[in-house]
């Protein structure tokens, strides 16, 4: 199959190792992927903080630029959440709906032999619902310790420019959030959004806790 990756703005430029283990991954089940590079920002951060207009043009512009592809996959699900919104359809998917939903795979093939601990982000629980698919991705790899999160359904405190314009209240929340990773003593904390991802794992450094953070897809590409 012929798919085509959205990287987003975020993840190509702070997080390209997401798009290249996204690339990995499905080369490796055997499907061709394409990355049509007058692609751009979606317009969820411009749509979010008040500029409706401009962050609708941004979609519109997706569209455009995506118009001759059946099938477009994202390591994001805030922004296929967005782009959805505003008309983008079903041929959008987020990485862990693309593999379970569309492609039928669960085993990818992976092997990571560590203890990890999942949070679902908001965008993924409660825009695009995606479920249990990503732990269904991580319960098929090889050697892996999956261990619950606590309260996982809570927010992390990101929420974009929440966590700018609402700084007090967002540490607040990535504090409790922490409280939770810490308690799992896993390894390694991963979610299906670098923006969480980010925010978490800023907090793990700087308190030099010895958790990683790591996308889902960064997960599922490691085979040894």
């Amino acid at each position: 199959m012929r798919i085509a990756l959205f990287i987003t703005c975020f993840n190509d430029t702070l997080f390209p190792g997401t798009g290249r283990a996204v690339v990995e991954v499905l080369e490796r089940l055997g499907h061709e992927v394409v990355f049509p590079e007058e692609q751009t920002c979606c317009g969820q951060m411009h749509g979010n903080s008040g500029y409706a207009r401009e962050g609708a043009a941004l979609a519109e512009r997706f569209a455009r630029v995506f118009a001759g592809e059946e099938v477009v996959v994202s390591p994001s699900a805030s922004c296929v959440g967005y782009l959805r919104e505003h008309g983008a359809g079903d041929r959008v998917y987020e990485f862990s709906e693309l593999l379970v939903d569309r492609l039928g795979v669960e085993d990818v093939g992976a092997v990571f032999p560590h203890r990890v601990t999942y949070h679902p982000t908001c965008h993924s629980t409660r825009v695009l619902h995606v479920g249990d698919r990503p732990l269904r991705l991580l319960r098929a790899v090889r050697g892996i310790e999956l261990v619950e999160l606590g309260d996982a359904s809570e927010c992390c405190g990101f929420g974009g420019t929440f966590a700018v314009k609402n700084a007090d209240v967002s540490m607040a929340m990535l504090s409790d959030k922490l409280r939770h990773v810490l308690d799992t003593r896993a390894e390694v904390c991963v979610a299906g959004d670098n923006s969480c991802l980010m925010h978490i794992g800023g907090a793990l450094r700087r308190q030099r806790a010895g958790v990683r953070a790591m996308h889902l897809a960064e997960v599922l590409a490691e085979t040894a």
